[in-house]
Order: C-alpha cells, then structure tokens, then sequence
C-alpha cells in the first residue's frame, strides 16, 4: 500500500475480478499442505465411524432382546459430521490466518485490491470444499453404518435409508457453516489460537456449558447453538434432537446461514477499514 492510500480506499481498487479471485484462492487453497491434512482428517472421522459400526453390530449380536432395545445407532451415524464440522473450521481458519502469519495477505490485496472481493472469493471455495466434504462424510456414515449392520433391527433405524438420507444432507450443510464461522473468525482475529479457540468454544465447550443451565434455559439456549441446528432444520423431533426441538426447519436453516454470513459480513466491513 502507498502512502496516502486509506484502506477504504485499498479496498475499492479497480483491478481483479471474482473469476480472478476465485481462481487465486482456489490455487492457494491446493497449495498447502494444512488443507491436505485437514480433509485427510476429515476422511479418518469417517473411517472411525465405520470401524465403530463393526464394533456395535458385534456388540448387538451379543445382547439380550431387552438391551438391544437401549442401544441406539444414530449417535455413531452423526459422529463423523460433528468432527467434520471442526476440521473444516479449523481448515477456514488456516485458509487466512496462514496468509497473515507469512505476509502473503499483503501481495494478495496487491494484485487483487477489491477486499470484499478476496473474502468472497476465498468464502466460495472454502464453502464449496467444506460443503462437498460434508455431505461426503455424513452420507457416508449413514450408508456405511447400514451396510455394516446388514438386517440388525435398531430401535431407530427402523425406516428406509431414503428416509433418513434427507436428514444426513442438512447435517453435511452444517460443515459449510463451521468452516465459514472459521474463516470469519480468522479474519476478525488475524491469530490462528484466537480463531481456533474461539471455533472450539463453539463447536463444543458451549454446548458442554448449555447443558448445566437450569430448565428451560438450557432447552432454550442450546436450541439456538450451532451444533443443534441441523438436527432442527431436518425436522428431526426432540428424542433426536439433543437440545430438543424449539426452533422450525425454516427458522433453523436461516439461523445456520445468518451463523455463517453475518460473522462474514463483519469480517468483510472489518478487512476495508484496516491496515490489512
């Protein structure tokens, strides 16, 4: 940047286009080898989902008809989103805060000067790549979980695979969510431990501190963290809904998204109104 030149008006330079943007993050994001850790991450969330369907159809065969009636399969099948959602957060994180830390930020905002732009560009692909990953993983645990357990009534399996397939698809849309919360904290914070901290808390220490709120409260709060609304935007009702069912499909599915564009929008008027 020259000097005279605000950030604001940085912000607003004329060159680089979205095509542009999109191409550079893109590039960026095959680059380095945090993002192949990261989705190899991801991967091994899946694959311990699966080793534990072996180990719960083995379980099963060696329960009476009355304990079967306890053990319950949809925990293990919402296990590998729930670590997908934090590995790609920490995937969003990385994608900017790792530009900070080694000055590649500022030869971006050179070539690229629209910073809203950058942000939208870097949104895209990190959404895109968060998305695909989801629905993998989640879709995957439902199908693989499935096959695994062949014909072994579960309480609640009892419906189709097609039945539930809609439920696993909502539930891969909340991966996207985390992994722009994470991109947006990166930007906001410009510390990979701050945004990493702050992910953590809520992807997982908030809803532990939910949990210890006297009723209602803790059926009212929890209904409106991020972790507890997929389930809700699925339609799914309170027995499998761990905070419950307050909130509506529609009024879930528009909380995850405002979780994951409002952070953004702040991020974006942030990075025009600072020296990067």
């Amino acid at each position: 940047m020259t000097a005279g030149t605000t950030p604001h008006a940085a912000g607003r330079g004329p060159a680089g286009g979205i095509g542009d943007a999109l191409a550079a993050e893109w590039w960026k994001l095959r680059s380095v080898r945090s993002t192949y850790w990261v989705l190899w991450a991801t991967a091994a969330f899946l694959g311990f989902v699966l080793l534990l369907a072996f180990q719960m159809a083995h379980v099963w065969d060696g329960l009476s008809a009355e304990r079967r009636e306890d053990l319950m399969l949809r925990p293990l099948q919402e296990l590998g989103g729930w670590g997908a959602g934090l590995s790609l957060a920490v995937l969003g994180v990385l994608s900017v805060t790792s530009e900070y830390r080694t000055g590649l930020i500022r030869a971006t905002f050179a070539v690229l000067p629209r910073r809203r732009t950058v942000l939208a560009a870097k949104a895209a692909v990190i959404g895109a790549v968060a998305l695909v990953a989801g629905e993998v993983v989640t879709i995957g645990s439902l199908l693989g979980t499935r096959l695994i357990v062949g014909d072994r009534p579960f309480p609640d399996q009892d419906a189709s695979v097609a039945h539930h397939l809609p439920d696993a698809v909502i539930s891969g849309t909340s991966v996207a969510m985390f992994a722009l919360l994470g991109l947006a904290l990166g930007v906001l914070l410009r510390s990979t431990a701050g945004a990493l901290v702050s992910v953590v808390f809520l992807w997982h220490v908030l809803p532990i501190l939910v949990f210890q709120l006297p009723e209602p409260w803790n059926e009212r709060i929890g209904s409106v963290v991020p972790g507890a609304l997929a389930a809700q935007a699925a339609g799914l009702g309170a027995d499998d809904s761990v905070f419950g069912d307050l909130l509506s499909p529609g009024a879930a599915a528009a909380l995850m998204a405002a979780y994951a564009l409002v952070p953004l929008g702040l991020a974006a008027f942030t990075l025009t109104r600072r020296d990067v």
